[in-house]
């Protein structure tokens, strides 16, 4: 009788623990996916919306074209974006691991990395224009170098801008947690690795990036989220010259088409599971976690 009652105040205290996290989530996670999953089936007019059960608002969407369209300029975006920030992530979580020794300078260096952060995302996007723009400074000062006679139309309110303000804007997100997977890499490992004659090249390749793959999946997810829900780096850093998924929704928000965007943000929703879960299946960040 002790030992049932025993494991039934542990069950007691287990559901406490979890019972203010699992409302919070309940109350502002799944309610909310509900009501867009509900209202994604509503019909509407220009003036209201009207309950209903119908498939319209997605046979709309998958049959047009011009969504195909967004979702696979949002789909290149987010592999062209999740490329460079895990080789520049990468890099930077290397440097800081391997190559600086000091811990304190690890924390410092580490903090300076995260000084953006100190201001809003649309700040730091609006900066780069006047430094990419046709009279900007990185175009006048080529000028001025004479290494090209014309501004540089490509830099400014095209795909490369765009990709620029994700770059700038995500890589945090994938050095952090590789960084933090490489902290816990043995260092004796490294050290047999080399004793065995493992060159740099063999060691990077046969040790750290194996070893580091759980921090690069966790990584990856948060950038191919962020990528693909995002809508004001688009509209700002292309000067509304390119779309994507998240602007299309935010445009049919604005024109009060709601039922619209949210069979939108479902279909988006289930693209972007699909993508982590096929993160997941390629690497277990269960020990990461």
């Amino acid at each position: 009788m002790k030992a049932d009652g025993a494991a039934m105040q542990r069950r007691v205290l287990t559901f406490m623990q979890a019972a203010p996290l699992a409302a919070i989530l309940i109350v502002f996670l799944l309610l909310p996916m509900c009501v867009i999953v509900v209202v994604s089936f509503f019909d509407y007019n220009s003036v209201q919306i009207i309950p209903a059960f119908e498939f319209t608002n997605y046979t709309d969407a998958l049959a047009s074209s011009v969504t195909w369209e967004t979702y696979l300029n949002t789909l290149r975006y987010t592999l062209i974006v999740w490329a460079v920030t895990t080789v520049l992530g990468f890099i930077v979580a290397y440097v800081l691991a391997f190559e600086i020794r000091s811990r304190t300078a690890q924390l410092v260096l580490f903090l300076v990395c995260t000084v953006p952060f100190l201001t809003s995302n649309i700040i730091r996007m609006i900066s780069w224009i006047p430094f990419l723009g046709r009279e900007g400074l990185l175009n006048s000062t080529l000028i001025k170098l004479g290494l090209i006679h014309q501004p540089l139309e490509f830099l400014l309110f095209s795909d490369f801008a765009v990709v620029l303000a994700y770059t700038h804007l995500y890589t945090l997100f994938m050095v952090t947690p590789i960084f933090n997977t490489m902290m816990r890499i043995d260092r004796r490992l490294l050290e047999a690795a080399i004793d065995g004659g493992a060159g740099w090249g063999r060691t990077l390749t046969t040790v750290i990036i194996p070893l580091s793959k759980s921090g690069i999946a966790i990584g990856s997810i948060f950038v191919v989220t962020m990528v693909m829900g995002d809508f004001i780096t688009v509209r700002l850093m292309s000067g509304g010259q390119r779309s994507s998924v998240g602007l299309m929704i935010s445009n049919q928000i604005s024109s009060l088409q709601y039922p619209a965007a949210c069979a939108n943000a479902v279909v988006l929703l289930s693209v972007v599971l699909i993508m982590i879960a096929a993160i997941l299946r390629i690497v277990d960040i269960r020990k990461e976690l």
